[in-house]
């Protein structure tokens, strides 16, 4: 029996549930791939797997789990039935759930061709943010030309996929961040203008102030601390955009404050559909994880992405690499707010 590495997580709790273990290396179907995974990326979703409330890994794995949404990496070995795709190659691969995986089976339909612009480290940075913002952008509804948007926690994985993809669209993009040293590169990503939370100077006013007609969209994964202005900043047929709720959780400490938590639920907003409509506004809400399954719309979003990245109009994504043995440390980072960009961990 061939054995791999994996991060296999026995149940909910803080960092030390992360662990590093060998298991038998899958063997592909005829219809599948063998990759051999170089890097990871880490979401947020991660984080959620981790502490138990991740409802898609609850309904569709349990526990113990091994998350991990993307990876990059050489294909080691090739189905019968596979075409398009030879060993050797390298490529980017999206999953739903395992990979924090040394090796993964996956089906060609979720694997793109690793451009030359982009490293194997870069590549696994790619796939989970850029589909989240491909459907939020494209997939939803239609945005009029040069709409305005406003795009909160703008130096992020899902912040920076949604500038990048606005800015091939022609569409206005305005950032919010919550450190000074994430300004320049959300506006690197087309951002025109870049509001920074930790001045003490900030308040949500002073947008308002500057943008008074409104924005066509806002992109909000924060939660109950930025919802209600998040809808109010909206133009009359804007949307407002939410896939998460980060707020509800510590930046620190690894564990549920539940106490925080409650509080969070009690204050989120609440939308009545009979103002919605006086307002002319609208909201759309989304997990990706649960949208896996929809093939239409993954193999829509995986070839429109695959065009884009190989006609070198997305740029790579700013990427922080830790080895897999420190998973705990990539986690305590990206639950820190500190992280621009994308994390991965390193396989090989």
């Amino acid at each position: 029996m061939i054995f791999m590495k994996k991060i296999v997580i026995p149940s909910a709790g803080g960092y030390e549930k992360l662990c590093l273990k060998e298991g038998a290396e899958p063997v592909p179907q005829d219809n599948e791939v063998l990759i051999d995974v170089h890097f990871a990326g880490v979401n947020y979703a991660d984080v959620l797997i981790r502490l138990g409330i991740y409802e898609s890994a609850k309904k569709y794995v349990g526990w113990p789990i091994t998350p991990g949404f993307e990876v990059s990496g050489v294909i080691s070995e090739v189905g019968k039935a596979v075409k398009g795709f030879k060993t050797g190659e390298e490529v980017i691969g999206f999953t739903l759930f395992n990979g924090y995986s040394s090796k993964l089976a996956l089906d060609p339909t979720q694997l793109i061709k690793l451009p030359k612009s982009f490293s194997l480290e870069q590549g696994a940075a790619f796939p989970a943010v850029f589909m989240t913002a491909y459907h939020a952008l494209f997939q939803i509804f239609h945005l009029p030309p040069e709409a305005l948007l406003l795009v909160h926690s703008a130096a992020g994985g899902v912040g920076s996929a949604l500038l990048s993809l606005a800015k091939i669209r022609g569409f206005r993009t305005i950032g919010v961040v919550g450190r000074t040293n994430k300004i320049d590169y959300a506006k690197s990503l087309g951002a025109e203008e870049v509001y920074d939370k930790s001045n003490p100077h900030f308040a949500f006013k002073n947008i308002l102030d500057d943008y008074p007609e409104g924005f066509d969209a806002v992109f909000d994964a924060n939660g109950y601390t930025t919802l209600k202005f998040s809808y109010e900043a909206l133009r009359p047929t804007g949307k407002l955009v939410s896939y998460g709720s980060h707020s509800l959780l510590e930046k620190t400490g690894g564990r549920i404050n539940y106490i925080k938590a409650a509080w969070g639920l009690i204050k989120t907003p609440r939308f009545n559909p009979l103002d919605m409509i006086t307002d002319n506004k609208s909201i759309a809400g989304f997990n990706l994880s649960f949208l896996f399954e929809h093939e239409l719309l993954r193999k829509e979003g995986v070839e429109g992405l695959s065009e884009l990245i190989h006609e070198g109009t997305l740029p790579p994504p700013k990427v922080t690499v830790f080895p897999v043995e420190k998973a705990a440390e990539a986690h305590k980072f990206i639950e820190s707010g500190n992280s621009v960009g994308k994390i991965v961990l390193k396989f090989k």
